[in-house]
């Protein structure tokens, strides 16, 4: 293979068969070289070939500018997460997580803590993706030497979880947000501390996910049957009445009044998960 370009020292570009730039990562493989020379494929510790044209360049761009070390955990983290998690990510995840993992340990370099206000939502909420946050700490402690606190795992699982719904940061902190606030209705609507390690509320949180998304696009379930709907209504009334207050607060938040279909569904999981406490 030969060279396309030189980011530095450890990073070049090459153009595959099929005529796409791939992004090669390798400690020294670039000294002393120039475009058009040969690789010395021994030297090749990671290739990236990624979809997005964008995002290739974002990366090209990140890494030439921090040290290789970041780029290298970074990737260690990210091919951990992908075991745990049994999903495909994004590959903006790979500059998202480098960018925030260099960030964070200038931060600690500097004394700056900064607290994760979404911790404890992260850490009910996204249970893999946090566990997979405080792995990593440890690999970063155990690779660059660095201890960093536990609110930057929180952060790193909100990396994971962003990577998985292919959204901007901003887009899944309010759809953490949204569930955070949804769980307090509940709790509060039924003077109850909810538990938080039954299946019922593992399943109400995962509906919940991918309701605040419905909210926050727009987007609306409608294929129930409105019989269904009128008998759950008056089977469940308290669960219903809890779903209406979450009518309310969607309506007064984000103008988004819900449909027959979401009052039923959210009204299931929440008799649910109030008759399993």
């Amino acid at each position: 293979m030969k060279i396309e370009k030189v980011l530095n020292n450890n990073v070049v570009t090459v153009i595959d068969e099929h005529q796409k730039e791939l992004v090669i990562m390798g400690r020294g493989i670039a000294f002393k070289k120039s475009t058009g020379d040969e690789i010395d494929e021994a030297q090749i510790e990671k290739i990236f070939k990624l979809e997005s044209t964008e995002v290739s360049r974002k990366l090209m761009s990140l890494m030439s500018d921090i040290p290789i070390e970041y780029v290298e955990i970074s990737d260690e983290i990210i091919q951990y997460a992908k075991t745990i998690l049994g999903v495909q990510l994004h590959d903006s995840i790979y500059i998202s997580l480098t960018d925030h993992i260099h960030f964070a340990i200038e931060r600690y370099r500097l004394g700056m803590d900064i607290k994760n206000a979404l911790y404890w939502e992260i850490k009910r909420m996204y249970r893999k993706e946090f566990s997979i946050g405080t792995k990593a700490l440890h690999m970063i402690q155990d690779k660059l030497g660095v201890t960093l606190p536990d609110d930057e795992g929180a952060f790193i699982a909100l990396h994971l979880v962003n990577a998985q719904l292919n959204s901007e940061m901003r887009e899944t902190i309010a759809l953490t947000n949204i569930v955070k606030d949804i769980m307090n209705i509940v709790s509060r609507f039924f003077v109850m501390e909810l538990d938080e390690e039954s299946l019922s509320y593992y399943r109400f949180i995962t509906h919940l996910k991918f309701f605040a998304q419905r909210v926050m696009n727009g987007t609306p379930v409608q294929h129930a049957d409105n019989s269904l709907h009128d008998m759950v209504k008056v089977q469940y009334k308290d669960a219903y009445a809890c779903a209406e207050k979450i009518r309310d607060y969607t309506t007064k938040i984000y103008s988004r009044s819900l449909s027959q279909d979401e009052m039923l569904y959210l009204t299931i999981h929440i008799e649910r998960i109030v008759k399993n406490q």
